[in-house]
C-alpha cells in the first residue's frame, strides 16, 4: 500500500502556503511588547530586528513608510509596545512579525524622541557654552517669531512698550503647532538672517503640553537657531517647560514675557541713570572749571609784564656784550706782547741757531752714506744667499739634466733600486713635465 492510498501528500510550497494563510488570517494585527535586539537597517531603509523577553524571540521588520510616522528612532535595548501583523516568509519558512505602528513602553514616544535628539545634540556639542552668542545690551530691533494672534505676541509687545518703546519690534508670523510648524519656524529664523533688518530674534509660544511644544523639539528647527548668525532667545511655555530650542538657543527664558523683558532693557531706568551720571558729570565739570580759574588766576599773579622780561634780557644782553669786547682786547694785547718778547728772544740767539744747523747737516750727510754702505751690504748678502739656494733647488738640479722617481703606490721618492720590483708602476718627474713608467728590471748597486 502506498501513502497515497490513505493520506493526503503535501508538497513544501503548498503546506507553507497554507500555514501562511492560517497564520494571517488568525493573527490579521495584534500588538505585542517586547525589547529591541538587533536591530539594523540596510540601503533599502527598512529595518529588521528581534523582538524579545525572557521565553522567546520572534524576527521583526518595519517597512520605510511606517518608520515616517514614528515619533523616536527605534534602537537596542528598547522596550516598544506596537502593533503588527504576523506573516511567513516561504522561502524560509519562517514566521515574523511586520509592524504598522510602534511606541516606547514606559515614556511616550514623544519624550524618547525628545531625550534621543536631546542626547545627540548635546554630543555633537551644540548646547556648549562656546557656541552661545552675545545679546545685545539694546538691540536696533527684534525679529519675534511666533504666532501672530497667539498670547505671546500680545504678552511681547506689551513688555516692550513698557521697557522700551523705542525699540521696533518686526513680527514674523508663524505656526506654533501642527505638522508645518516646525518648517515655518525654521524658515522665519533663516528670513531674519537674510534680511537683518534686526540684531536679535525672539522665538516664542504659550505653554502646552510636550504634543503642543512638539515643534520646538525638532531637529529642523535645532539646526535652524543652531546656525543663525544672529542671537536667539527662546521663551517658550511656562517656567517648567524644557524644549530643545531652550537649549540650542543662545538665551532661554522661561516664558515670552521673561524673553522681552531680558531682551530689552527697561527705558525708564536707563532714563534715570543716565539723568543721574549727567548731574554728576555737570558737577564735576563745574568743579574743574573752578580749580582751573584758581590755578589761572594765580599763575596771572606770578606772571611779569612781558615788556618788563624784554627789558631785563636787553640790560643782561648789553653787559654781556661789554664783557665779551673787554675780554677780546685784553685778549689781543697779551698775544701782541707775547710775539714781541719771541721776536726779541730769537734776534738775541741766532749765531747759535745756525752753528747747529751746520751740525745737523753734517750728521744727516755722515748718515746718508752709512745707510747706503749697509744697505749694499745687504744686497751682497741676499744675493749671495740667493745663488746658494738655486745650487739647492730641485728644479735646478731638473734643469741640468736630472729627474727624480717616485712609486705611484706609496708616493715615496725612489732613491734605491732594490726597494723596487718588477712590474711596478713608478712616476719620473722632468724638468719639463712627467713620465708614467713601469719597472722590466732592477739593478742593485753593485751592477753599476
Amino acid at each position: 500500500m502506498t501513502p497515497q492510498d490513505n493520506h493526503k501528500v503535501y508538497t513544501v510550497g503548498t503546506l507553507t502556503r497554507q500555514i501562511k494563510n492560517l497564520l494571517e488570517d488568525q493573527y490579521p494585527f495584534l500588538w505585542i511588547i517586547g525589547e529591541i535586539s538587533n536591530f539594523s537597517t540596510p540601503a533599502s531603509g527598512h529595518s529588521y530586528f528581534s523582538l524579545k523577553d525572557e521565553a522567546a524571540v520572534i524576527s521583526c521588520v518595519i517597512f520605510k513608510g511606517q518608520k515616517r510616522h514614528l515619533k523616536f528612532t527605534p534602537e537596542n535595548g528598547l522596550k516598544v509596545k506596537g502593533m503588527a501583523r504576523l506573516s511567513l516568509y516561504e522561502p524560509r519558512g519562517s514566521y515574523q512579525l511586520i509592524f504598522e505602528h510602534m511606541e516606547p513602553e514606559g515614556t511616550g514616544a514623544l519624550q524618547q524622541a525628545f531625550e534621543q535628539l536631546k542626547a545627540k545634540l548635546a554630543g555633537m556639542g551644540w548646547f556648549d557654552t562656546a557656541h552661545k552668542k552675545e545679546i545685545p545690551f539694546l538691540p536696533s530691533g527684534i525679529h519675534v517669531i511666533t504666532s501672530g494672534t497667539g498670547a505671546a505676541v500680545r504678552d511681547i509687545i506689551q513688555v516692550a512698550k513698557q521697557r522700551c518703546p523705542s525699540v521696533p519690534l518686526e513680527i514674523i508670523p508663524v505656526k506654533v503647532q501642527g505638522d508645518t510648524a516646525e518648517f515655518e519656524i525654521a524658515q522665519a529664523i533663516e528670513l531674519a538672517n537674510t534680511v537683518k533688518t534686526c540684531d536679535l530674534i525672539i522665538i516664542a509660544r504659550g505653554g502646552g503640553a510636550l504634543e503642543d511644544l512638539w515643534a520646538f523639539n525638532t531637529q529642523t528647527v535645532a539646526t535652524a537657531v543652531f546656525e543663525s548668525e544672529i542671537p536667539v532667545i527662546s521663551g517658550v511655555g511656562h517656567e517648567i517647560d524644557f524644549t530643545i530650542a531652550d537649549f540650542v538657543a543662545d538665551l532661554r527664558a522661561p516664558t515670552p514675557s521673561a524673553a522681552a523683558q531680558m531682551a530689552l532693557p527697561d527705558q525708564a531706568a536707563i532714563v534715570h541713570q543716565i539723568l543721574g551720571l549727567q548731574n554728576e558729570l555737570n558737577n564735576k565739570i563745574k568743579r574743574r572749571i573752578l580749580q582751573l580759574r584758581e590755578y589761572t588766576s594765580n599763575l596771572r599773579s606770578r606772571l611779569k609784564s612781558p615788556a618788563r622780561v624784554v627789558d631785563d634780557f636787553r640790560f643782561r644782553i648789553e653787559d654781556l656784550q661789554s664783557r665779551i669786547f673787554s675780554l677780546v682786547a685784553n685778549r689781543i694785547n697779551y698775544q701782541r706782547e707775547r710775539i714781541q718778547w719771541l721776536n726779541r728772544t730769537l734776534s738775541g740767539t741766532l749765531p747759535c741757531i745756525q752753528t747747529f744747523s751746520k751740525e745737523v747737516m753734517d750728521l744727516q750727510a755722515n748718515l746718508d752714506y752709512l745707510f747706503y754702505a749697509y744697505l749694499k751690504q745687504c744686497k751682497d748678502q741676499v744675493n749671495k744667499q740667493h745663488g746658494q739656494l738655486e745650487t739647492l733647488n730641485p728644479s735646478g738640479v731638473l734643469r741640468r739634466g736630472y729627474s727624480i722617481t717616485r712609486s705611484r703606490v706609496s708616493g715615496h721618492v725612489v732613491m734605491d733600486a732594490d726597494t723596487l720590483n718588477t712590474n711596478d708602476d713608478i712616476e719620473i718627474i722632468l724638468s719639463k713635465g712627467r713620465l708614467d713608467a713601469r719597472v722590466v728590471k732592477t739593478y742593485g748597486k753593485e751592477n753599476i
